[in-house]
C-alpha cells in the first residue's frame, strides 16, 4: 500500500518540481554566458526526469495489475477443478497469449529431424550418462535418452499420400478438443506430443488441448509443467485428485471439453501434416460416424517414424478373448468405396487414438464409468457406435505416430484383474448369447463385475441393435465358436501336458506345457474345414515337405480356409494331418512330433471336448 502511494506522489510532485527547475534555468540561461553547457545539462537532467516518470508509473501499473490479479485469480484450494481451469485461463487472457511456435528452420542434421532414427552406442556413454539411460528404459519402457536429444519441435517427413494433398476437406470443419491423458511422462516425449498437435492443427479447427495429469508424481510434472503449461495459448492442464486409470482420467477431460469434437490421444504421439482435416470431416458431414486415423509406429528405441502405404491400411476386429486385433480390409469394403482416400469401415478400434462428436459421445453414456484403468472400452466404444445407429471408420489420410511399449511401466493393485473385470461388463451388455463364447475362455470365472442395470437401460433406451446384427452386417468374416466341431484344452493322455501356441506371436512352433486351465495359448477350436485355430491363428503343419521330414514342426500362421498345410481330422483320441502324420507329445514333454499313426501309443491320444451340435 506504501509502495502504491509512494508511486502516485511521485507521478505528481515530480512534474511540479520540474516545472520550478525549468523556471529558475530560463532565467539563468538568458544571462549565463556559458547557455551551451547549460542546455547539456538541461537535456541530462530531462531524461532522468523522463526516466524517473516511467519507473514510478510502471510500478504503479505493476502493483495495480498485481492487486487486481489477486482479487480475480485467488488460490482457493476448494473450487472445483472447472473452477481452477477457468482461473487459469484468465490468467493467460489478462497477461497475453504467448504461444510457443515451432522454430521456423529446422537443422536437417539435428537427431530425429524428419523422424529419423537415432542411434545411441551405450558402450560409448560415461558411467554418469548409462545410468541416465538404463533410468530411462526403467522409468518409461522406451528410450527415454534419445528421445531428450531430439526437438520438442521435431520435424517429420509428409508421409500422406499425395492424393490425399488433394482432397477438398469440408469447410467449415468443427471446432475440436484434443485430450491427452498422462501419468508420469517423460517431459520431452509429452511436450512433443502437445506440439505435435499445435504445430501441426489450423487454428481455426482447433479450439484447445485439454491435458489431463492422472496423478503424477514425477517432480518435473509438478511446477514445472503448470508454468510451462501457462506460457501457451488454448492448452488447459487438469490434474485428478487420485489415480483414475485412463477411463476415467478421459471422462475428467471430456467434461471440461468445449470443442465440438473430441479427439484422445496418448500421452506419447507425434501428429503428422495434414492429420486434423481428414480425421474430423467425416464427423463434419455425420455427427453420428467416429474416426480413427491411420496409427504409425514411432520406434521406442530410436524414435524412428514408420509410416504405412494407403494400399497397406488394415483395420480393427478382435477375437473372443475379447482383446483387440489388426487384419487386413476385407474386399468387400474395398470394392464399395471409390477411391483410396475414402474412409474405411473397421468393426473396432484401438482405442487410443480416435475423435468422436462431443455430443453424441455423451449421448452413447460416453464410457462405462464402472470400468476401471483401462482394457475393454475401446470394444465397447466400438461396439455401441455400430449397434445404436453410428458408423465407425479409419481415415487413411490421417496419421499420427505412437511408440508401442513392449511392457508398461506403470503399476497397479495386483489383486484385482481389471481386463477381466471390464470385459466382463462389455459382454454382459453388448454380447447377448455371443458372451458364453468369451466365458468359455475364462473358464466362467466371471468375478465380482458390479452393477450394469444402468449400462442395460443405457442401450435399451438408444434402441441399440443386437449383436447378432454387429456380426453378420458388420463383421461377417469373424469366426464363431459356436460353429466349431471341438472346444477347449487339447490334453495329452499320457502327461498332464497340453498343447499351447508359446506365445500369441505367429510363426511360432507349437509346444507341450504344463495344462492351466485359463484358456489363452492352451484354447483351441476344430472348424467345421478342419482347422484347429484361436481366432486367426491355425495349426499349420509341411507334411515335411520343408525338407526336415518328421522333424519338420507344426507352426501357427494366419488360417486361410484353403484346408491343405492345415486340414486336420480327430479319430478316436488321434489328431491327424492331411499328410498322413498324428501329432504325438515327445518324451521331454515340450516337443511335438509328427509321427506314424498309432492308436496304441498313447502319446499319440488327446482329450478334447466337443461341440454337442444344436437340435
Amino acid at each position: 500500500m506504501f509502495r502504491r502511494r509512494l508511486a502516485i506522489k511521485l507521478l505528481i510532485l515530480v512534474p511540479i518540481a520540474w516545472i520550478v527547475v525549468m523556471f529558475f534555468i530560463g532565467i539563468n540561461e538568458t544571462s549565463s554566458p556559458n547557455s551551451l553547457a547549460e542546455k547539456e545539462k538541461m537535456k541530462k537532467l530531462v531524461a532522468e526526469n523522463n526516466h524517473l516518470i516511467a519507473e514510478a508509473a510502471k510500478r504503479h501499473e505493476e502493483e495495480k495489475r498485481k492487486k487486481e490479479d489477486n482479487e480475480e485469480i485467488k488460490e482457493d484450494h476448494d473450487h472445483p477443478e472447472e473452477e481452477r481451469i477457468k482461473a487459469q485461463e484468465q490468467q493467460k487472457a489478462k497477461a497475453g497469449p504467448i504461444q510457443v511456435h515451432a522454430p521456423i528452420n529446422h537443422d536437417p542434421n539435428a537427431p530425429g529431424e524428419l523422424g529419423k532414427p537415432v542411434h545411441i552406442d551405450k558402450d560409448k556413454l560415461s558411467p554418469e550418462e548409462r545410468v541416465k539411460y538404463d533410468d530411462g528404459w526403467k522409468n518409461n519402457a522406451f528410450n527415454q535418452y534419445a528421445s531428450d536429444m531430439i526437438s520438442i519441435h521435431r520435424s517429420l517427413a509428409d508421409i500422406r499420400d499425395p492424393a490425399c494433398k488433394a482432397v477438398k476437406w469440408y469447410d467449415p470443419l468443427p471446432t475440436t478438443s484434443v485430450i491427452i491423458i498422462f501419468h508420469n511422462e517423460a517431459w520431452s516425449v509429452l511436450l512433443r506430443t502437445i506440439h505435435s498437435v499445435l504445430d501441426r492443427s489450423d487454428p481455426k479447427i482447433l479450439k484447445e488441448v485439454i491435458v489431463v495429469d492422472d496423478f503424477s508424481d514425477f517432480p518435473h510434472l509438478k511446477d514445472p509443467l503448470q508454468k510451462y503449461i501457462d506460457s501457451i495459448a488454448n492448452v488447459k492442464l487438469v490434474r485428478t485428485k487420485k489415480r483414475e486409470g485412463l477411463i476415467r482420467a478421459r471422462l475428467e477431460g471430456a467434461a471440461v471439453a468445449t470443442g465440438e469434437v473430441l479427439v484422445f490421444l496418448d500421452s506419447h504421439c507425434e501428429c503428422a501434416e495434414g492429420w486434423l482435416e481428414p480425421l474430423i470431416d467425416p464427423i463434419a458431414r455425420n455427427p453420428n460416424v467416429s474416426t480413427v486415423p491411420l496409427i504409425e509406429i514411432i520406434d521406442d528405441n530410436t524414435f524412428q517414424l514408420y509410416s504405412t502405404p494407403i494400399e497397406s491400411v488394415q483395420v480393427g476386429g478382435f477375437d473372443w478373448n475379447l482383446i483387440f486385433d489388426w487384419h487386413p480390409v476385407p474386399r468387400y469394403e474395398m470394392d464399395r468405396r471409390k477411391q483410396k482416400t475414402d474412409p474405411i469401415r473397421s468393426p473396432t478400434m484401438a482405442g487410443g487414438l480416435f475423435a468422436i462428436n462431443r455430443k453424441y459421445f455423451e449421448l452413447l453414456g460416453s464410457y462405462d464409468p464402472g470400468m476401471d484403468i483401462w482394457g475393454g472400452e475401446n470394444l465397447e466404444i466400438s461396439f455401441k457406435v455400430w449397434m445404436c445407429g453410428g458408423e465407425l471408420v479409419c481415415t487413411p489420410c490421417s496419421h499420427v505416430g505412437h511408440i508401442f511399449r513392449k511392457r508398461s511401466p506403470y503399476k497397479w493393485p495386483s489383486n484385482v484383474n481389471v481386463v477381466r473385470k471390464n470385459t466382463v461388463r462389455l459382454a454382459e451388455v453388448w454380447l447377448d448369447e455371443y458372451k458364453n463364447y468369451y466365458y468359455e475362455r475364462i473358464q466362467n470365472d466371471l468375478g465380482d463385475f458390479g452393477d450394469v442395470s444402468e449400462r442395460k437401460k443405457l442401450r435399451e433406451d438408444l434402441k441399440c441393435k443386437s449383436f447378432d446384427w454387429f456380426l453378420k452386417n458388420i463383421y461377417p468374416e469373424q469366426f464363431i465358436p459356436g460353429e466349431s466341431l471341438y472346444y477347449g484344452e487339447v490334453r495329452s493322455q499320457a502327461e498332464s501336458q497340453c498343447l499351447d501356441s508359446n506365445g500369441d506371436t505367429l510363426g511360432k512352433a507349437i509346444i507341450g506345457y504344463v495344462c492351466h486351465g485359463q484358456g489363452g495359448n492352451q484354447y483351441w477350436m476344430m472348424s467345421k474345414l478342419g482347422e484347429i485355430r484361436r481366432d486367426e491363428h491355425c495349426f499349420d503343419y509341411s507334411g515335411g515337405r520343408s525338407g526336415l521330414g518328421q522333424k519338420d514342426k507344426i507352426f501357427t500362421y494366419t488360417c486361410h480356409n484353403q484346408g491343405g498345410n492345415q486340414k486336420w481330422t480327430v479319430e478316436d483320441g488321434l489328431i491327424k494331418h492331411e499328410s498322413g502324420f498324428c501329432i504325438e507329445l515327445g518324451t521331454d514333454k515340450v516337443s511335438i512330433l509328427m509321427q506314424e499313426c498309432d492308436k496304441n501309443n498313447i502319446r499319440q491320444l488327446w482329450k478334447w471336448k466337443k461341440r454337442e451340435a444344436k437340435a
